[in-house]
Parts: structure tokens; sequence; C-alpha cells
């Protein structure tokens, strides 16, 4: 067998060279293996050890990556942008301010009350509609030119045509003629005269809501066609009562509709009332008796009562408001103190048959007018005063929570007739 040995030299190999040969390999190794001073060793030999590059970034940039010592530094990475969500160095965060309690949110429409000035001016500008009519001609009927027979007749048709209604109409003008006939006049003495008799004719009518502080509660029924604001005027009312210290409760008696349940509900939680209400359809008889027992159980002050206004099954209305009245009258007989009705300006002369046709569902025995703001037919209120004599405790000129006021004669006359304050 032939063996190979590895790792051993050949004999040959490991024989002694000649003296030449030896003093010239060591010279080579000499000449190898001397350092010189400026050179550098070439690291051939002794290979360093391989280069360990520095972990990629972890995903928490506020963590630099290590750099291994005593080598070159690595170009530097170009790193994606820093998430704004997650800053290096979070800046203190803005704290938004807090919100109001909602218990306490003031309703979107609640304004400082006017003065008796400002609501004047109010009152002037709801009426303008109303007064630019009539203002516009008695100015076209009287420049320069005396007070005869066809003038006033002129003017008579023309307050007609404002909604005075013919009586009113003839008693103003024929107040005119006793006291002005044949002679020249302005349009500013006629609008003068005029607001002197519209403000005798609605004088006694012009009446407070007084409440009788010994009835605990004192009860309001409010009744009206569907659209004239019943619902927003128990709220604007329970505002002022609330304003003046009374405890007040609404009671949701117009079963019929859902919304104006809800509406009514808002008004409660706007003027901190309690409100008691029943599921759609509910008997409002008997929704109108469990709110006046709780009323006089909590003693409270005021208790509103809304009703339905559907003159569609004008018998079925009738005979709902007549139990109302009927049920309520089993726990105190003198219930409901006041029955309010609410008109609509805008619905001119149709206020005359509304007024006939809740006067015989029930003892109404005061009115209260709204949007006169958004009519040309304020002098109804006129002919209403003329015709039924029943009080006029309100009007309201606007949305706004203190845009119902208390009826004032002289100031709804002049604003009517376009007259400023005195």
């Amino acid at each position: 067998m032939i063996f190979r040995w590895f790792g051993r030299k050949k004999p040959e190999e490991t024989a002694p060279k000649d003296e030449a040969a030896q003093d010239e390999s060591a010279r080579l190794e000499s000449a190898t293996t001397a350092p010189e001073p400026e050179v550098e060793p070439v690291p051939e030999v002794a290979p360093a050890p391989p280069r360990v590059e520095a972990p990629a970034p972890i995903s928490d940039p506020a963590m630099p990556a290590a750099q291994p010592p005593d080598t070159p530094a690595a170009p530097t990475a170009v790193e994606p942008p820093a998430d704004p969500a997650l800053p290096a160095t979070p800046p203190a965060p803005e704290l938004p301010p807090a919100p109001a309690p909602a218990a306490i949110q003031a309703p979107a429409t609640e304004e400082a009350p006017p003065s008796r000035k400002g609501w004047f001016a109010k009152l002037k500008e709801g009426l303008s509609k109303s007064s630019s009519k009539l203002t516009d001609g008695i100015t076209s009927i009287f420049t320069k030119r005396k007070l005869d027979d066809e003038a006033l007749e002129e003017l008579e048709e023309l307050l007609i045509t404002a909604d005075l209604g013919p009586a009113t109409a003839a008693k103003v003008t024929a107040e005119l003629a006793r006291t002005r006939f044949g002679k020249e006049v302005s349009p500013e003495e006629v609008k003068s005269t005029l607001a002197a008799e519209v403000a005798r004719i609605v004088g006694p009518v012009a009446r407070p809501l007084v409440l009788d502080t010994a009835l605990k509660p004192h009860v309001i029924l409010v009744v009206g066609v569907n659209g004239t604001g019943k619902t927003t005027t128990i709220g604007k009312l329970a505002r002022q009562f609330k304003a003046e210290g009374k405890s007040v409760m609404l009671a949701a008696g117009d079963t019929f509709r859902a919304a104006a349940v809800s509406q009514l509900k808002i008004w409660g939680e706007r003027t901190g009332c309690p409100v008691v209400a029943r599921d759609t359809g509910a008997d409002a008889a008997g929704l109108a008796y469990d709110a006046l027992e709780r009323a006089r159980a909590e003693k409270v002050d005021v208790l509103l009562i809304d009703t339905a206004g559907r003159l569609q099954n004008k018998t079925g209305l009738m005979e709902e408001l007549r139990k109302i009245v009927r049920v309520i009258k089993k726990l105190d007989e003198t219930a409901p103190h006041t029955t309010l009705l609410t008109l609509d300006a805008t619905t001119g002369q149709n206020a005359h048959s509304q007024v006939e046709i809740f006067r015989d569902m029930v003892n109404v025995n005061g009115l209260i007018l709204t949007k006169l703001d958004g009519s040309a037919r304020g002098g109804v209120l006129v002919s209403l005063a003329e015709k039924f004599k029943i009080p006029v405790h309100a009007i309201g000129v606007g949305e706004g929570v203190y845009d119902l006021r208390p009826f004032d004669a002289d100031a709804f006359a002049k604003s009517l007739m376009g007259l400023n304050a005195e």
C-alpha cells in the first residue's frame, strides 16, 4: 500500500541548502519582515475581523444606532419623515377649553332683555309691514289736500284693507271728520289722530296676565289652531314666570302630535321646568288630570297645559277640550283659572272666526297675538278688541324669548301708524 503523508515534507525539502542559498534566503526573509517607518502594515497577514454593521434603526426614533468603535462613520442614512403623531420630543399638549355642561346650556335664542325704548323699536320694526301699508296710503291721500268726503272714503277703504275691519274703520274716520273736516291736513296730522283713536279702542283690552298667588297652582289652559304658536308661547311664558321666581310645570296635552310633545320637552329643558307627557295618542284629559294632581302635590305656582288645535274635526276637538275642563274641575272646581287663545296675526280677519269657535268650546278669557312681525295685517288686533272686548295679554313680534311682551296700547297704536315714541 502506498500511504500519503499529509503535513510532512519530503526528505529533499528538509535537506540543508548551500551557504549561498541560505544567505540569500535570510536576506529575503529579513526584507519582508522588517518594518518600514512610514508604511503601515498591510492587513493581509492578519486580516481584520469582518465589519459588523450597525443594526437598522428600530421604530423608536429616540434611540440612535450604535457605531462600532474606531471605525469610520457610516454614511448617514436618509430616514423617513417622522410620524407627526409620534414626535421625537412631544411638545406639551394644548388642552381644549372645557365645554359648558349640558344641564346649564342656555337656549339658542337667549339674549339680554330689551329696555322699554328697545322694545318700542322692536315693536315698530315688527309692525313695519302693517305700518308701511297704512302710512304710504295716508301720504298718497293727504298730500296737499283738504279732508273732504272723497278723502274720507279713500281713508276708510285703506283702513279696511289693513284689517281694521269695516266697523272700526268707520268709527276712526268719523272721529277724524268730526275734528278736521273741511280743513287741509297733513299726513302726519292724520296719522297722529288715527293713532290716538286706535289707542282709545284697544286701551280697555290691554291687560297684563296676573297670576293669583293664593292658587297652588294657577292653571293656564292654552288653546288655538295648530300653527298659531301655542307651544312656543307656553315656553316663553314659562321663561317669564321663572324669571319672576315662580315654579312652573308644563303639561304636553297635544298628544295627537309627537312633534308638539318633543318641542314642549325642549322648552322644559331650556327653562328648567318639569314636563308631564305621555305617548302619542294618549288621553289628553287624563294627562291634564295627572299633571294637576302632581302640581298640587309639589305646590307648583303655575301649571301651563298645552292642547290640540286641529279644526279638521271641530266636533272631536270641542269634545276633547270640554273633557279636559271637566276632568281638571274634579280636582279644582275653579280651574282652569285662565284660558288663553293664541292667534296668528297673518291670518287677518280669519282670526275673528277662530275666536268665535274657541269661545264656544271653552271660556276664553285672554288673547295672545303672535307673528305680528310677519304680517301686513296688524290692524286685526284693533278689530278684535272692538268686536270681542276680550283682554289681550301679550303680543309677539319675533322668535326670540323676549319677543313676547305684555300688550301696550299706546306703543302699539304709534307703531302701527309709524310714529316715534315720545
